[in-house]
């Protein structure tokens, strides 16, 4: 009988720390050996850390019978731009199995980010394994963000994710009908636990002020915004916890950030009369989280706001997202759903008494939520999400306002022929033969004009 290997890959530190409290949750079926994939998918991996490398990471080694290296088995090629040919994907396996000493173990798999590579790559090198996908953050409330080859998809078993937002059931997946499975948050906190207490460098609650902790994403890297708009969203982080009363501020840059930014917040702390000190170690949030138990937890749209709020149960504020939300391009774009839910349920900076008075979302506001993110679902991927339709008419017919405007894009509307996507005063124009005669009449000219 042969024996089973369970392949788990990791890409995060935060998602080995994911793994580890499923498998400590019993999460997964006993296997003979459970091999840890490490994948490093940082612009130049041969420069920047990967997982295996970062502080803590030996306290969740013990959990894998053997820690592998993507990056060193698919060398020289980069493991998001790399996949095999279909005609490649025997020989590949074959050389896999071989060096990985495989045999002709049953292999299943359990991946993030399934529809791209190097997940995807993997999940297509060992044909007709199955696979469990985990979820990388509020991502997992969204759409999957692009159309996954069968083959693959309808392997897939179950969705496993945190309960970033209690209540809020994932739409990633359910195209293939995957149920999702909550990793326990008391297991989870127990593993950061562990991470937190090998990272002595930080210094342990005290007695005297507890710091503002301010989290930088670097979404200029990711062309959200520009070097110079990134930096003004820090400074607002800074001049938004000064307004708040506090006075010593940490900021966890991006571990890629321009070191100038720090140099530029460190001034303007100085200028408004605080203290601000750079936590540039590889640590992740939530270890940030239990050493220095921050008084306020700001940033954009990061995760790492909802693990503060909801498992550390830290008071947190958003700064920056009504800004990005009209910056960020197309409108399919992946971070689109986490930035909506933070700018839907959590507090602005600039709101002292909803920063002071929040709390994590009722049962009613979670579905309010829910069909909100619908409505966006549909409107990001109706080809992959055609159900949605209804839903969305009937969230756009009776909810679009001033307010819930900045989640849609008219043009977006227009071209999926949803409520919204004229205004009112001239919804009339559709139903109108004349207007209608006219305008193909236009078309037929301008096309006409453009032979010419």
């Amino acid at each position: 009988m042969p024996r089973t290997t369970q392949i788990f890959c990791a890409s995060t530190l935060y998602g080995a720390a994911t793994l580890a409290a499923a498998l400590d949750a019993g999460l997964f079926e006993p296997a003979d050996r459970r091999l840890l994939l490490v994948t490093n998918n940082a612009v130049n991996p041969e420069i920047t850390p990967s997982v295996d490398t970062m502080p803590g990471f030996d306290r969740l080694r013990g959990r894998f019978d053997e820690v592998l290296s993507w990056n060193e088995t698919i060398s020289p090629f980069h493991p998001s731009g790399w996949s095999p040919r279909a005609d490649d994907i025997p020989m590949w396996e074959r050389y896999v199995r071989l060096l990985w000493n495989l045999g002709d173990d049953e292999i299943q798999l359990a991946v993030e980010s399934v529809q791209v590579n190097p997940a995807l790559a993997l999940c297509q090198l060992f044909t007709g394994a199955p696979v469990d996908v985990y979820a990388d953050g509020l991502i997992s409330y969204g759409p999957t963000r692009d159309k996954i080859d069968p083959l693959v998809g309808t392997r897939i078993g179950r969705l496993l994710h945190l309960d970033l937002v209690p209540g809020l059931t994932p739409l990633l997946l359910t195209e293939f009908g995957v149920p999702s499975e909550l990793v326990p948050s008391e297991v989870f906190l127990k593993v950061l636990g562990e991470l937190s207490e090998a990272e002595t460098a930080l210094p342990s609650p005290s007695g005297g002020e507890q710091p503002a902790l301010l989290l930088g994403q670097y979404l200029s890297a990711l062309g959200i915004l520009t070097d110079a708009e990134e930096e003004d969203l820090h400074l607002k982080m800074v001049r938004g916890a000064v307004a708040l009363g506090h006075r010593r501020l940490v900021f966890k840059p991006h571990p890629v950030a321009p070191a100038r930014w720090s140099k530029l917040l460190e001034d303007e702390a100085e200028k408004l009369g605080a203290e601000l000190t750079l936590l540039d170690r590889p640590v992740l949030a939530e270890v940030a989280f239990q050493r220095l138990r921050p008084a306020l937890v700001v940033g954009c749209f990061s995760t790492a706001l909802f693990t503060a709020a909801g498992l550390y149960n830290l008071p947190v504020a958003r700064v920056g997202t009504d800004a990005v939300l009209a910056r960020l391009t197309p409108y399919q774009n992946s971070n689109r759903v986490p930035l909506t839910i933070v700018d839907a349920v959590l507090p602005d900076i600039a709101d002292a008494s909803a920063v002071s008075g929040w709390t994590m979302p009722s049962r009613e506001r979670v579905d309010e939520l829910a069909a909100l993110l619908g409505a966006v679902g549909f409107a990001m991927q109706p080809k992959i999400y055609p159900g949605l339709r209804g839903a969305a008419e009937a969230y756009l017919s009776k909810h679009l306002n001033p307010h819930t405007w900045r989640y849609f894009k008219r043009k977006r509307l227009t071209a999926l022929a949803l409520p919204g996507a004229v205004p009112a005063q001239l919804s009339f124009i559709p139903r109108n033969a004349t207007v209608r005669r006219l305008a193909r009449r236009a078309r037929a000219l301008k096309q006409v004009a453009g032979r010419k």
